[in-house]
């Protein structure tokens, strides 16, 4: 890629390309490049469509509760009484607060995925070197590089 655009700025410096056709051409290289990037990032199996929600652990669970309300307006989605889990959102969770040690840190983080389907997505992972695992706290999820568990959701 470098070796095309010095050769194009070599023609245009040289009189043989105009303004005109090397913008083009720089245009249509990066298209391309951007189009193959594309192509080879659905090809990777798992489409990321967003962020699902984030899962905080906290000290005092009433106060983290009153905070996200008062601050963001969230509401109760849902809750997981038994074990001191509590959603926050606007008709979906957004975050999850979870009264639990150590606190103050992200448990997880889940990403939403286009046509989830859970047999489907363990299979691809596996072929990847990845096994997913399931827990109370991140649900179905595997561990990034640092050992932060990313939930895998259904977008």
């Amino acid at each position: 890629m470098e070796a095309l655009i010095s050769n194009l700025l070599n023609r245009f410096e040289s009189g043989a390309l105009t303004r005109r056709e090397l913008i083009q051409t720089l245009a249509m290289m990066t298209a391309a490049t951007g189009a193959a990037a594309a192509a080879q990032v659905q090809d990777s199996g798992l489409k990321a469509a967003k962020i699902d929600h984030i899962s905080i652990q906290v000290r005092d669970l009433p106060r983290s509760i009153a905070f996200y309300q008062n601050i963001f307006g969230l509401s109760v989605v849902s809750e997981d009484k038994p074990n001191e889990i509590v959603r926050l959102g606007m008709g979906r969770s957004l975050v999850s607060l979870h009264h639990k040690s150590p606190m103050g840190i992200v448990d997880h983080f889940a990403i939403g995925v286009e046509k989830f389907n859970k047999e489907s997505v363990t299979q691809q992972l596996k072929q990847r070197g990845v096994t997913p695992e399931e827990n109370l706290d991140a649900g179905f999820h595997i561990k990034d590089p640092e050992g932060i568990a990313v939930q895998i959701v259904g977008a």
